[in-house]
C-alpha cells in the first residue's frame, strides 16, 4: 500500500477527494524514522512509538511472509534463538509448524545436535525415507521408548530390524496401547505383512505422493508401508502427515515437504566437522554464534561453510554497525543477526561496556545491510513482546530472534518446577557461567572456551510457565497482524519501503510517556495477554 504525505489542509481535502480517507500524514504528526534514528542517540524499542494510520483493509489481509536469508522465505518472522534453555529438537518442530524456524543450540555434541536436526526433518515428511523400524524380537518396551524420545509409535517391523530389510508388518500405538507387560515381543502384537495396505515403488514405476496419500485415505489406514519388487521397505508415508498440512497451513517447508530447521556452529576449526554433521543431516541454515561476529574467525567459517557445503545458507553475527556487517557480507553470508546486550539475561553492555541500544543497531545495520546490499537481518534481543516485534519490522528487521519470549513454554528444554506457588522453568543466557560450564562450547561464543578466568556475559534464571508453542505463537502471529494493520500496512515489504521513503512516522516517548502506555492507575489487575476461542 503506497502513503502519501501530505502537509496542508488543501493536499487533506483532495486526498478526500480520491480516497474515503486520508492515507497519509500532517506535519507535525511525528518524525519519519530516519528523523528520529538520525539523532545520534542510542534507542531501544521502548524508547520509540509508531503513529497509526489509515486502515482499508481486514485484519486477515495482513501477509507476514518474510525473508530469513537471501534465500529462505517464512510465513512468520520468528526466529527461536540457539540457547540450550530455549531451542532443541522439540521447539524447532513447533516453530516450523507455525511459520517460524527453529535453531537448534550447539552446546552438546556434534552427534547429539544432528540427532536434533534429523528428528525435526521427519517430524513431517511427504514420504519418511529411513522411518525407525524394530525387528519381531523387538518388545513393546522398545516401542515405547522410541515413543518417548520421538513422539510416535508406527513402526514398521522388518527381517533384522533392518531400515531396508524385508518387511514383516507394522505396530501402532492401538496395538500396544492396552499392553501392560512391556517384555512381550512385537511379533505377537504387530499386524502381519499380509494384512497391510502397501504401496509399491521402482526405478521404473516411482510411487508419488499423491497416490501414496490417496492409498492412505481409501483404506482409512494410518500408516503406508512402501516396498520395492524385493518386498523390502523403502519408504513409509503417514496419514497424519496430511492432516498436519491441514492443522498448519504457514508450516515452513522445504522442496521435500520437511520441516526448514537451522543450527549454531561456533568459530573453531573443529566446528567444520560439526558443520559437515549437520549438514548430513539435512539443515537448511546454519547460525555462526559469535557475541560479536566481525572477526578473523567468523570471517574464514563463512568463506569455508560457503565452499564446503554451497546449498546450506549462512547467518552470520553479531553486529551492530554497518562496518561490521560489510566485512560479513562481503565474506558470502546469506543473512546477518543484529544484536549485542540487548537480551534479558545478556549482560555485555554492563560488563563490557560494548553493544548498542537495540532499536538503533537494527536501524543502521539494516538500513546498509538490506536497503544497500539486499542482505535480510534478524532483530536479536530486546524482544519483550509483539509491540516490540513491530517495531523491529519497521526498523528494518526480517525477522526477530525470541529467546526470553519463548523460555518457559512447554516446547522448551527443561523441567518445570515450583516456587513460591508459581509453575517455573530455567532460564539463561549462552554467556552465564553455568552454560559455558556444561556443554564447553558456549564459551566459544565469546571466544573464551581455553580462558583460566571466564568472564560470565550472562545470567541465569526462571520464567513463567507459557503453555505450548501452539497457543502462544499464533498469539504473537495475530498481534503481529493487528499491529501492521494499525500503521495501515498489509505487507512488510510495502512497510519497509514507506519505512526508508518518510511515509512511517514515528515519535519518542519520554519514561513518562512510556508508564502512561502502560497499565497504571489500578489497585490490582490481571494481565492475560490472549485467550483462544
Amino acid at each position: 500500500m503506497t502513503k502519501r504525505s501530505a502537509t496542508t489542509t488543501g493536499d487533506a481535502k483532495k486526498a478526500k477527494l480520491d480516497n474515503p480517507g486520508f492515507p497519509g500524514h500532517f506535519e507535525g504528526d511525528g518524525l519519519k524514522v530516519a528523523e528520529l534514528m538520525g539523532q545520534g542517540q542510542g534507542l531501544t524499542y521502548d524508547d520509540i512509538l509508531l503513529l497509526p494510520s489509515y486502515i482499508d483493509f481486514g485484519v486477515e489481509e495482513v501477509d507476514l511472509s518474510t525473508k530469513l536469508t537471501k534465500n529462505i522465505t517464512l510465513r512468520a518472522p520468528f526466529v527461536s534463538s540457539p540457547m540450550d534453555t530455549v531451542t532443541e529438537d522439540q521447539m524447532a518442530i513447533a516453530m516450523a509448524l507455525n511459520g517460524g524456524i527453529g535453531i537448534i543450540h550447539n552446546n552438546m555434541t556434534p552427534q547429539e545436535q544432528a540427532k536434533c536436526i534429523t528428528i525435526v526433518k521427519r517430524w513431517r515428511n511427504g514420504f519418511i525415507l529411513e522411518p525407525k523400524v524394530l525387528s519381531p524380537d523387538s518388545t513393546v518396551g522398545d516401542v515405547m521408548d522410541i515413543k518417548d524420545q520421538m513422539g510416535f509409535c508406527g513402526i514398521p517391523i522388518t527381517e533384522g530390524g533392518k531400515v531396508n530389510g524385508k518387511l514383516l508388518g507394522l505396530v501402532c500405538n492401538k496395538d500396544i496401547d492396552t499392553a501392560l507387560d512391556f517384555s512381550v515381543k512385537l511379533s505377537t502384537l504387530m499386524v502381519p505383512r499380509s494384512k497391510l495396505v502397501i504401496g509399491k515403488t521402482s526405478d521404473k514405476s516411482p510411487i508419488s505422493l499423491e497416490e501414496a496419500q490417496k492409498s492412505l485415505h481409501d483404506s482409512k489406514k494410518g500408516y503406508l508401508p512402501v516396498v520395492n519388487s524385493e518386498d523390502c521397505l523403502v519408504m513409509l508415508c503417514s496419514r497424519t502427515d496430511s492432516t498436519k498440512k491441514r492443522e498448519f497451513p504457514l508450516a515452513s517447508l522445504d522442496s521435500r515437504q520437511q520441516l526448514l530447521v537451522g543450527a549454531a556452529i561456533g568459530t573453531r576449526p573443529d566446528d567444520k566437522e560439526r558443520a559437515a554433521h549437520l549438514a548430513e543431516a539435512g539443515v537448511d541454515v546454519i547460525v555462526i554464534d559469535s557475541s560479536q561476529g566481525n572477526s578473523l574467525y567468523q570471517i574464514d567459517m563463512i568463506r569455508h561453510l560457503k565452499a564446503a557445503h554451497p546449498k546450506v545458507d549462512i547467518i552470520a553475527g553479531n553486529v551492530v554497525t554497518k562496518a561490521q556487517a560489510k566485512n560479513l557480507i562481503d565474506a558470502g553470508c546469506d543473512g546477518l543477526r543484529v544484536g549485542m546486550g540487548a537480551g534479558s539475561i545478556c549482560i555485555t553492555q554492563e560488563v563490557m561496556a560494548v553493544g548498542r541500544p537495540q532499536a538503533t543497531a537494527v536501524y543502521q545495520t539494516a538500513h546498509y545491510a538490506t536497503k544497500e546490499r539486499g542482505i535480510p537481518v534478524i532483530a536479536d534481543g530486546g524482544i519483550k513482546n509483539v509491540g516490540h516485534i513491530a517495531k523491529a519490522m519497521t526498523l528494518g528487521a526480517s525477522c526477530g530472534m525470541l529467546g526470553g519470549l519463548l523460555a518457559g513454554t512447554s516446547e522448551a528444554p527443561g523441567e518445570y518446577f515450583y516456587s513460591n506457588g508459581q509453575r517455573l522453568k530455567k532460564y539463561r543466557g549462552m554467556g552465564s557461567i553455568e552454560a559455558m560450564q556444561q556443554g564447553k562450547e558456549s564459551g566459544k561464543r565469546y571466544l573464551s572456551e581455553n580462558q583460566k578466568v571466564q568472564v560470565a556475559q550472562g545470567v541465569s534464571g526462571a520464567v513463567a510457565d507459557k503453555g505450548s508453542i501452539h497457543k502462544f505463537v499464533p498469539y504473537l502471529y495475530k498481534g503481529l497482524q493487528q499491529a501492521i494493520q494499525d500503521i495501515g500496512y498489509k505487507n512488510f515489504p510495502d512497510l519497509l519501503k514507506d519505512s526508508y521513503n518518510g511515509n512511517v512516522r514515528c515519535e519518542r516517548r519520554t519514561h513518562a510517556a512510556q508508564a502512561e502506555g502502560g497499565v497504571h492507575g489500578l489497585h490490582s489487575y490481571e494481565k492475560k495477554l490472549f485467550a483462544t476461542v
